[in-house]
């Protein structure tokens, strides 16, 4: 009989710069902790990972002496499919899929209609869906349109598609 013990690990919390957004963002959707230091050169961002105790993502093959300290991961850029899927293999997220905002990283929260009233479409509050906001930019994200285009890509990344329990009420714009 197969173990279903999976040890306990901290879930992966990761560092990058804007030249890998495209992966941070959908790492962020599965609900990974990716922060991303636009405009950092590669020290400055090994210098932040090591302040926050995160995994530099990085397309540099270099990895300065003085970061030894620092883990980095190399990620493919013509591979994006492939580095999430790896990633995800080896990582723990820190929260649900669709619990972070995929544009500044912050936790998601639940909300009532009433609070977005002003702030989102009038369909979308007349719709049954749940509204979520981000505290940390203010944007709220609902179950849009192009939600089963984004669990698509997500599931044929991770080679599995995403139970719909796991992507109900996901951040959409």
């Amino acid at each position: 009989m197969a173990s279903r013990y999976r040890p306990r690990v901290p879930p992966a919390r990761f560092a990058t710069d804007t030249s890998l957004e495209f992966l941070a963002r959908r790492l962020r959707f599965l609900g990974y902790d990716v922060v991303t230091h636009r405009g950092a050169r590669l020290e400055e961002l090994f210098e932040a990972a090591r302040g926050e105790g995160r995994t530099v993502l990085t397309l540099s093959r270099r990895h300065p002496r003085r970061f030894a300290d620092v883990p980095a991961i190399t990620v493919a850029r013509a591979d994006p499919e492939g580095a999430l899927r790896s990633l995800a293999a080896a990582y723990e997220p820190a929260g649900a899929p669709f619990t972070r905002c995929p544009a500044c990283n912050g936790a998601l929260q639940r909300r009532q209609r009433i609070e977005a009233s002003g702030e989102v479409p009038g369909r979308v509050l007349r719709g049954a869906a749940p509204l979520r906001y981000c505290a940390d930019c203010g944007k709220w994200y609902w179950e849009g349109s192009h939600t089963a285009r984004l669990r698509e890509w997500l599931g044929r990344a991770l080679g599995r598609p995403l139970p719909a329990e796991e992507a109900e009420g996901g951040p959409t714009r």
